[in-house]
């Protein structure tokens, strides 16, 4: 569903044109910004590009120098107003900041805080204990805890308020890779069934990929671009943001031919007469880049006879191998980046300087207008 199809008064929050100002520099612009009811929103972009600001401005926790925020069709502008959506909303920031007290003391503070009745927060902690599975830690004094089980207090303390919309920022950041996983496996679950309305700021594009209905990219303080995961990672709208999202192949090239939607890219001259097939609109004489993700190459020993209208031959460059994947480089008169699967490296025999045949779809290439 896209935003312009939700009227104000449904959105869940709606930022208008907001700026912030640090030493008399505007460090965030966002004319227009709306979070829809019940959506994972990610926010993702390089350091410094102002993700936090932008989310400590949207919970109201930073005053911006101008612009106005919208709760649910209401301003969030006075004290009193800033007050009422502080009360509809939890946030988990990078760092646990846990009270140095033991965990249900930590998971029930907000409840307390709010004056709900004992058997009521008795309900809830002890139900968001469970999902994020420290209901045995309940009486662990918070200072002991582990990294990854200081995350989960964080997180139950935040789902306890059942708030309309949840702020996050880095939520997952320091933690070794398994424990890492193995909490966003269970925060995007608790996700799909609460359906709560959340805003994320990471900068890490495989969290955006597993949690995201739609994805920001921020840079310099303004949005660059904004859209479904799968516009964000697969049609990047320029070379900046799509070197940011993981495209690690852009080519320069000119746009010799276009027939029926398909084009030639010449992508000389460091390969005098090579071309590139892609699925676009641009005119011949146009300069492009043509941007192709390592997991859309196809490598074989032998040239494939297959549906791929591109195929390369040649010399393999580096190989890395992390985890069960092996990142190729390769040299076919012009640099590639592919990614494969371990066992599929270690079957066909890849190492430096093995000649290797590589291939992709024009469907796989996306063609940026230079």
């Amino acid at each position: 569903m896209r935003q312009e199809t939700v009227s104000t008064s449904t959105l869940a929050l709606e930022a208008r044109d907001i700026s912030v100002v640090r030493g008399g520099v505007k460090v965030l612009e966002i004319p227009s910004l709306q979070v829809l009811p019940n959506e994972v929103l990610v926010v993702i972009g390089p350091n410094g590009s102002g993700k936090t600001t932008l989310l400590l401005t949207l919970a109201g926790l930073l005053r911006p120098a101008s612009g106005t925020l919208l709760y649910q069709g209401q301003p969030a502008t006075t004290q009193a107003e800033l007050l009422r959506l502080h009360r509809r909303m939890a946030v988990v920031f990078q760092e646990a900041l846990l009270l140095n007290s033991t965990v249900w003391d930590n998971v029930t503070l907000g409840l307390r805080l709010r004056g709900v009745a004992k058997e009521e927060i008795k309900t809830r902690a002890d139900k968001w204990l469970e999902r994020f599975g420290i209901a045995s830690l309940a009486g662990r004094q918070a200072r002991t805890l582990s990294g990854g089980e200081a995350k989960r207090t964080s997180l139950a303390r935040a789902f306890v308020l059942q708030p309309d919309i949840l702020f996050l920022d880095e939520p997952f950041n320091g933690l070794d890779s398994h424990s890492r996983q193995a909490i966003i496996d269970d925060f995007e679950g608790v996700l799909r069934e609460t359906r709560t309305t959340t805003v994320l700021v990471t900068h890490d594009s495989n969290e955006a990929l597993a949690l995201a209905h739609r994805v920001i990219v921020l840079m310099d303080g303004r949005i660059r671009q904004l859209g479904s995961r799968e516009e964000v990672f697969s049609n990047p709208v320029d070379e900046q943001v799509a070197a940011f999202v993981g495209v690690e192949n852009i080519i320069d090239g000119v746009v010799t031919s276009n027939q029926g939607g398909i084009i030639n890219v010449s992508i000389g001259p460091s390969s005098p007469g090579s071309i590139i097939e892609a699925v676009a609109d641009s005119a011949a004489g146009e300069k492009v880049s043509v941007c192709i993700r390592p997991e859309e190459i196809t490598l074989t020993v032998s040239r494939a006879s297959s549906s791929a209208r591109n195929s390369f031959s040649g010399t393999i460059t580096r190989l890395v191998s992390f985890g069960a994947f092996s990142r190729v480089e390769i040299d076919c008169g012009f640099p590639l980046v592919v990614l494969v699967t371990k066992r599929s490296a270690e079957e066909m025999g890849l190492e430096k300087g093995k000649q290797i045949f590589a291939s992709f779809k024009a469907t796989g290439v996306h063609v940026i207008k230079r």
